[in-house]
């Protein structure tokens, strides 16, 4: 695949929209982790707790990524995308104005998976515009909007020192602004878009077992990223004793590794397979996890992060390369059912470190049981490629030749 025929297919305008939707959103989506230290120091939060209310947004976006899917199939990904960044001012301005009580930021912060839910209009919006031998690299640059948590871990702690940390959430109110705005008068609606089918027609794909083992899959992808990228800024506060400013600084350069990266894991994947490139990210994850579990220096640990946090971004992509080939008249509502589950990865994550953490003292023990999951995920993927029903539609390690795609968008 040439990089020039990429800029030639598509419609790039759309393609920037949704990368920037996607960037915001997500930006505001892990803020309550990335704020975690200064709320917890507010409400004097065990570890348990700091943990849950890292993981509390990232189990809001999972539970709307459905409906939001299939509101995409449905509305149009630009027309639910409108509505979807409306909705995010309610949880901001709430958690600004409105949240004197944890219980209040909690619920707030539930609402604010909104903003997660991104996932699930911005993909599809990108890659009903590009054709079967782009989508990996059409989808990494869309699915590159996770470099949010970027901004949200370099900006949002300075900002908290300065103007207090209730005060971020309404300064996040600016960029949410003007990104509708430019999703408003940039993004357009693919030509290609299905037509919408009945409830009933998208439950189909759960008869299939590739959706359960994208949703496996991905929750070890997706789930690793957001759940690392929510909770670093605590760990690296209470591991380490940095300062809270430090903290976010160092989660920014970890998680910018997994954000900028993905777009590599959907190109790779285009060249020589997901399954290959899976394969091979599975078990770097896994052996990291299982570096980081040791608890080294920060130093060590900070490096063993951002390579664990880059394999993760490319794992993402990679997945997303082959949900498209698989389900490309049902992309909405698997983009839904597929990033509800990564959402669930990305809850659970956060949870498990605090819990581990209050209960036996370590976060070394959440680590280990992760980089057990990738290790299992690593051998799923070798015993059941061979009976995917995707498995003709992946490229050799040379391009696959134009007819054979034709063919696989046909499917």
């Amino acid at each position: 695949m040439r990089i020039k025929d990429f800029l030639k297919s598509g419609h790039p305008p759309t393609l920037f929209s949704a990368f920037l939707y996607f960037d915001i959103s997500f930006m505001v989506w892990v803020l309550m982790g990335v704020l975690g230290v200064y709320i917890s120091k507010e409400f004097g939060l065990t570890p348990a707790q700091k943990g849950f209310m890292a993981a509390v947004p990232i189990l809001g976006g999972s539970l709307v990524r459905l409906p939001l899917g299939f509101l995409v199939d449905h509305l149009g990904p630009k027309k639910t995308g409108i509505l979807g960044q409306l909705i995010v001012f309610t949880p901001l301005l709430g958690i600004w104005l409105f949240a004197p009580h944890f219980q209040t930021v909690l619920a707030f912060g539930l609402l604010l998976g909104i903003a997660g839910g991104s996932f699930a209009v911005a993909l599809p919006l990108a890659s009903r515009w590009y054709p079967a031998e782009h989508q990996g690299m059409a989808l990494g640059i869309a699915g590159a909007g996770n470099s949010g948590t970027v901004l949200a871990s370099l900006f949002a702690p300075v900002l908290a020192e300065i103007v207090g940390w209730r005060n971020v959430f309404g300064l996040a109110l600016i960029p949410v602004t003007l990104t509708l705005l430019v999703f408003i008068f940039l993004a357009k609606e693919s030509p290609t878009q299905p037509k919408p089918k009945k409830l009933a027609d998208y439950f189909l794909v759960f008869k299939e077992a590739d959706t359960f083992w994208f949703c496996f899959f991905y929750g070890v992808t997706f789930g690793g990223f957001v759940g690392m990228a929510s909770f670093l800024g605590i760990f690296f506060y209470d591991q380490f004793g940095l300062s809270k400013v430090m903290a976010g600084q160092i989660t920014a350069l970890c998680v910018f590794a997994g954000s900028f990266i993905r777009p590599v894991g959907g190109y790779l994947a285009d060249r020589f397979g997901g399954v290959r490139i899976l394969s091979v990210l599975f078990g770097c994850v896994a052996l990291l996890m299982f570096g980081i579990s040791f608890l080294p220096p920060l130093a060590a640990t900070v490096f063993l992060i951002f390579l664990v946090m880059a394999a993760l971004g490319m794992g993402n992509g990679s997945v997303f390369q082959l949900v498209p080939l698989r389900f490309q008249k049902e992309i909405g509502v698997m983009t839904g059912i597929v990033g509800a589950a990564g959402g669930l990865g990305g809850f659970f994550l956060p949870t498990l470190l605090g819990f581990f953490k209050q209960t036996m003292g370590s976060y070394g023990v959440g680590f280990l049981i992760f980089a057990g999951t990738a290790l299992s995920a690593l051998v799923l993927l070798r015993a059941v490629q061979k009976g995917w029903s995707c498995m003709d539609l992946l490229p050799a390690v040379t391009p696959v030749p134009q007819p054979v795609l034709e063919d696989s968008r046909n499917r």
